[in-house]
C-alpha cells in the first residue's frame, strides 16, 4: 500500500461516515497530510485541535498550509482559530454545539479517555453524525486506552510502515545528500547494509530516516555499531520493557561444547529464516529444549542469536503476571508484538514450565490458563504474519507442561539436552580454561573427561573455578591435578537428583531428538 492508498482509505472512511476514526502513530505529520489530501477530494472542512494551539481550520493539501482571514477569527494549520479551545473539554463542547459538517483532528487527545464527562461529549457527537457529519478523528502515540462504549463507533486507521524499498529508497537518498554535502563516498560493505536494512523494518518512516541520517553523519559508513544503535532504538520505540529484555549476543556455537546434532539443525536453517524471499509458511518457527539442569539450554540460545547475528529477546513470564484482570494477557500480548517487530530476532523463553505449567491456573482465578492460551494463539497465528521470530524455549521439567504446547507443529523441533559425551567434556573444559586465560593444551583434557562422566557444562565450569581458586589459595600454578582433584570432591547432579534425572532422561528417550550424539 503507498501513500495514494493510504489516502483512498481515508477517503473511504469519510464516505461510509464513521463517527470516528483511531490513528496510532508518532508521524502525526505525515497523518495530517493524508488527512488533508484526502478532506480535499471528499470537499470536507477539516479542523485541527492539540491542547497547545487550540482549535483551528486547516487549508491546502499536502504540507501546503495557508493562513485566511474569516469570520474575524484568524484560521491556520497550528489552529489558533477557535477562541478558548485550547482545554478539550472546551474544545469537544464548541464542537457539539456547532452544527458545523467537517472533520475535526484531535492530536494526542488521549487522556481525555480517562475524563468520564470528555468521554459522554465524544459519544454525543459520534451518535449525532446521522444528523450533522461532524467526524472525529484522533491521532495519538498510543490508544489502549480507548472506552469500549467509544470503540463500538470507531474504526482504525492503521499507517502503513515503510517496506524493504522504501528503506532502500531512503538508504540510497540519504547517502546522495551526503555526499553532496561532504564530498565523500559513503562506506560500508553490502551484507551490513542489507542486515540494517531488514533491522530498520517495523519502524516508521522518520525514525528510518532519522537513523539512517545519524549513521552517516557519524562517521559516513553503514557498519556493524550502527546495526547496535539501531535495534536499541528500536527496541525502546517499540515499548521494551522488564517483560522483554534485549541483547546483542556475540558468542558463536564454538563458545558451546558438544550439541552437534542442535548445532547443525540450527546451521541449515540460518539461510531460509533471513531470507525475505522465503514463504511465512515454510520460515522456521522454533524449537524447545529440554533437558537436564546446566546443560547448556541457554548459552545455546545466546548462541543462536550470535550466529545469525540478530538480536535476543528474552521474554521474562514472572514478569508478565499482574493481579489485575487481564493485564497480564495484554502484558505478554504487548511483549510479543514488541518481539515482532524487532524481527528477524531469536526470541529466548527461558524455563517454560514456571511461567505456563500446567496447574498453575488452579489458584490464580485462571490467569495462567489465559497467558497459556493467548501464547497458543499467538503461536498458531504469528506464521500468517511473515514475521522472523525464532523461538528458543527451555525447559527443565517436561512432566508440568501442557500437551497442547509440547505437540508437533508449535515448535518444528524438541531437542534433548543431555549430559555432555566424553568429547563434549573435553571441549568444554577447553572453551572454560581458554576463557580465563589458560592454554589448555597444557593440561589432561582426556583425563578431565574420563573424570567427569554424567557432569554437567555447569558443574565442569565450577570445577574449574574451584581449582583455580584452589590453586592461588596455595600461590601455586593451575594444574591436571588441582582440577582432578575438584572433580573428585564433586556430587554432580546426577548423582544427588539421580531418580528425578533418572525419569527426564527415560522420558526423552524415544520422544525428543538428542542434542548431541550419545556417549561412544
Amino acid at each position: 500500500m503507498n501513500e495514494h492508498a493510504e489516502v483512498q482509505e481515508f477517503c473511504a472512511l469519510l464516505r461510509a461516515k464513521v463517527p470516528i476514526i483511531l490513528v496510532e502513530s508518532h508521524e502525526e505529520p505525515r497523518i495530517l497530510k493524508l488527512l488533508s489530501q484526502a478532506c480535499n477530494l471528499e470537499n470536507q472542512l477539516m479542523m485541527r485541535w492539540s491542547v497547545v494551539d487550540g482549535l483551528g481550520r486547516v487549508f491546502g493539501t499536502g504540507s501546503g498550509i495557508v493562513r485566511e482571514e474569516q469570520g474575524g477569527m484568524t484560521l491556520d494549520g497550528k489552529g489558533s482559530g477557535v477562541y478558548q479551545t485550547n482545554d478539550l473539554f472546551d474544545c469537544l463542547r464548541h464542537i457539539d454545539k456547532t452544527k458545523q459538517n467537517g472533520v475535526y483532528v484531535l492530536c494526542d487527545a488521549h487522556p481525555g479517555f480517562k475524563d468520564a464527562i470528555a468521554v459522554r461529549l465524544i459519544r454525543e457527537i459520534g451518535m449525532d453524525h446521522a444528523k450533522c457529519e461532524r467526524t472525529l478523528v484522533f491521532i495519538s502515540p498510543s490508544l489502549e486506552d480507548v472506552p469500549t462504549e467509544l470503540l463500538r463507533l470507531a474504526d482504525h486507521f492503521k499507517p502503513r510502515l515503510p517496506t524493504r524499498d522504501d528503506i532502500k529508497a531512503i538508504v540510497a537518498k540519504e547517502a546522495q545528500l551526503y555526499r553532496s554535502q561532504s564530498g565523500d563516498k559513503v562506506r560500508g560493505d553490502r551484507a551490513t547494509v542489507d542486515l540494517l536494512m531488514i533491522h530498520l523494518l517495523g519502524l516508521e518512516f522518520e525514525d528510518v530516516r532519522r537513523l539512517v541520517r545519524q549513521a552517516l553523519r557519524t562517521d559516513g559508513e553503514l557498519n556493524k555499531d550502527d546495526i547496535r544503535r539501531v535495534l536499541a532504538i528500536k527496541h525502546k520505540a517499540l515499548g521494551g520493557t522488564g517483560i522483554l529484555g534485549f541483547e546483542q549476543s556475540e558468542m558463536k556455537f564454538d563458545a558451546v561444547g558438544g550439541l552437534t546434532r542442535m548445532k547443525q539443525w540450527v546451521s541449515l536453517r540460518h539461510g531460509p529464516f533471513l531470507d525475505i524471499n522465503t514463504s511465512s509458511m515454510d520460515r522456521p518457527k522454533g524449537m524447545l529444549l529440554l533437558g537436564v539442569m546446566g546443560g547448556g539450554k541457554s548459552l545455546a540460545a545466546r548462541a543462536i542469536a550470535g550466529e545469525w547475528g540478530v538480536p535476543l529477546m528474552r521474554l521474562d513470564f514472572g514478569a508478565v503476571y499482574n493481579k489485575f484482570h487481564g493485564e497480564s494477557e495484554r502484558n505478554l500480548r504487548t511483549a510479543l508484538t514488541a518481539a515482532e517487530g524487532m524481527a528477524p530476532c531469536v526470541l529466548w523463553i527461558d524455563e517454560l514450565e514456571k511461567g505456563i505449567g500446567t496447574g498453575t491456573g488452579e489458584h490464580d482465578s485462571g490467569v495462567s490458563h489465559r497467558v497459556l492460551g493467548t501464547f497458543l494463539t499467538w503461536l498458531s497465528e504469528r506464521s500468517a504474519a511473515a514475521k522472523p521470530v525464532f523461538i528458543v524455549a527451555t525447559a527443565n521439567d517436561i512432566s508440568t507442561l501442557p500437551p497442547e504446547l509440547i505437540r508437533k507443529g508449535r515448535f518444528d523441533e524438541i531437542f534433548f539436552v543431555d549430559f555432555p559425551n566424553s568429547v563434549a567434556r573435553e571441549q568444554i573444559f577447553s572453551i572454560h580454561l581458554k576463557k580465563r586465560g589458560f592454554d589448555s593444551n597444557g593440561f589432561d583434557l582426556s583425563a578431565f573427561a574420563a573424570n567427569s562422566n554424567s557432569f554437567s557444562g555447569a558443574e565442569i565450569e565450577q570445577a574449574v573455578i574451584s581449582a583455580i581458586f584452589e590453586a592461588r589459595a596455595h600461590n601455586t600454578a593451575l594444574s591436571s591435578a588441582n582440577i582432578l582433584h575438584e572433580l573428585e570432591r564433586t556430587r554432580p547432579l546426577s548423582v544427588v537428583m539421580a531418580e528425578r534425572v533418572g525419569a527426564l532422561r527415560a522420558w526423552a528417550h524415544d520422544r525428543a531428538v538428542l542434542a548431541d550424539e550419545k556417549e561412544a
